[in-house]
């Protein structure tokens, strides 16, 4: 009779929402995982991390609305571990900062559950950093204390020390505190804390959608009623807030609080939601196109095995550098097997993929476009060579019709298929931005057949394409392009968005 397999459950913190401030360790656990246990504050990236495989279950709590309670949630990830599954308890913030931390590891303890413990960037530091409010200054404050506004309620008494915490030379930082600010700000001034102490209050720290209040002991309360300031927040009261003035940096950044359409395939945003989070935009991922292989892929295969009979073989794209080392890899080869052909790729992106998997391109287009491209080859290869044209099944005729026209022999050769994605997912996703990219010609199709009335929903938004190809389809579909940047690549199109958006 076999064992029965252990299972082992990681306590991860998520940190404060930005995704890029996920530990490397707790992307490593959440992509490996069984079963990822999740509360509402994990952003969907971080989410999004896990595999296909993965079993992901929602237990968010916010105050008055429980998914699951405390002990539902603690007993759920007890049976998983113990049934052998490797589960990921995903919290928002750090696992031990006012988050029950303690008492899920005490409980998978006392059932005899492996368990490991991935500390996360906690909130109380985050977010005020955030708003350019650092929580210790030399010229401020010799300490900080953190402290929550939300105390058990069967307690029945207050285990805050406010005659201590009235200390105008500390930084007070108070966590799930909005319903009690009141009460807190009350018995911090009749301890003797200044009415004029500045107070700021961040709300979604670390997000796009983060917008900061600032005001004084005296005046937050009303402040906080005036404009209707919501949880969940973190209010940092102390002088260190003035610094804010200063050092303000994350809701300057050039595209905050703009939320971004992004159309590529899933696996292919990753790069451009990153940097888009880095300017202060939120990225709506919304895929409208998936890759796959080809509905024949026994030229693929052939072509890849007579790699050392072209003169030049070209990549139009990175997903052709994967298919072919993968070709490759499956017969057992590698870079060798290009010989003495030369190898051209069409972008920065691809060349950099060639390069990763040792093959340096001998020849980049300064304009990614198909034209340029076909033109360079020209002057490149010699009446008679042999060349392979490696790409999408889908992808145009221009350079190859234009190379046998000059007497090269050109083999066209499907590496990989784009298929258009259909989900009704993505016309709702379309509403709710303020910017929509496309990086090809088949995002604009595939997007018309899930947004047939395209034309009209783009009433306000910013359409941005990634080149003059995707620009004329977009058009074509009767959409008004805003911005085609310069450079055809997505790092061209972030500057090209984040320059268009400084000027309106």
């Amino acid at each position: 009779m076999s064992a029965k397999p252990r299972g082992k459950v990681w306590l991860v913190g998520a940190g404060p929402g930005d995704p890029g401030l996920l530990t490397i360790k707790a992307a490593r656990v959440i992509g490996a995982c069984d079963v990822l246990v999740y509360d509402y504050l994990a952003s969907a990236a971080i989410v999004g991390l896990a595999s296909r495989a993965c079993e992901k279950i929602y237990v968010g709590k916010k105050a008055g609305a429980h998914t699951l309670t405390q002990d539902e949630i603690t007993a759920l990830i007890v049976r998983l571990g113990l049934e052998g599954r490797n589960v990921v308890r995903l919290k928002g913030g750090d696992v031990f900062v006012f988050a029950r931390g303690g008492e899920e590891a005490a409980e998978l303890r006392a059932a005899g559950v492996a368990f490991e413990i991935i500390p996360g960037i906690t909130s109380a530091i985050a977010a005020p950093a955030y708003a350019g409010i650092p929580v210790t200054h030399r010229d401020h404050n010799t300490s900080f204390t953190i402290a929550t506004g939300h105390e058990d309620p069967l307690k029945g008494y207050t285990s805050l020390d406010f005659a201590k915490l009235a200390n105008p030379k500390q930084t007070l930082i108070f966590l799930m505190a909005m319903g009690s600010l009141a009460g807190l700000v009350g018995k911090l001034l009749e301890h003797g804390m200044p009415p004029g102490m500045p107070v700021g209050i961040v709300r979604e720290g670390t997000k796009p959608t983060q917008e900061t209040l600032i005001g004084t002991l005296e005046t937050i309360v009303a402040d906080v009623a005036r404009v209707q300031f919501k949880a969940p927040a973190i209010i940092v009261i102390g002088d260190v807030v003035r610094e804010r003035e200063t050092i303000r940096w994350f809701d300057n950044t050039p595209l905050f609080g703009k939320r971004v359409l992004v159309t590529r395939a899933a696996d292919d945003a990753v790069d451009f939601a990153s940097k888009l989070w880095e300017s202060g935009a939120e990225p709506v991922l919304a895929p409208t196109i998936a890759i796959g292989a080809p509905d024949d892929a026994a030229p693929a295969r052939a072509a890849i095995a007579a790699l050392a009979t072209y003169a030049w073989v070209v990549f139009t794209s990175q997903h052709g550098v994967d298919a072919a080392f993968a070709a490759l890899a499956a017969n057992g080869g590698d870079a060798r097997r290009f010989g003495g052909a030369k190898v051209a790729a069409i972008g920065t992106r691809t060349a950099a993929r060639l390069l990763a998997h040792g093959v340096r391109a001998d020849f980049v287009p300064p304009k990614f476009v198909a034209e340029d491209v076909a033109a360079g080859l020209l002057e490149h290869a010699s009446r008679g060579d042999r060349v392979l044209l490696f790409g999408a099944q889908e992808m145009r005729d221009v350079i190859a019709t234009t190379l046998r026209s000059a007497g090269r022999v050109v083999d066209v050769v499907a590496g990989y298929k784009t298929s258009h994605v259909h989900d009704a997912a993505i016309a709702e996703a379309a509403a709710s931005c303020d910017i929509w990219t496309f990086t090809s010609a088949s995002t604009i199709a595939s997007f018309l057949e899930n947004v047939p009335d395209a034309a009209t929903r783009a009433q306000g938004k910013v359409v941005a394409c990634i080149g003059p190809i995707t620009a004329i389809a977009a058009r074509e579909a009767r959409l008004r392009v805003d911005i085609v940047p310069d450079d055809y690549t997505v790092d061209g199109l972030l500057e090209a968005l984040e320059a268009a958006v400084a000027t309106r």
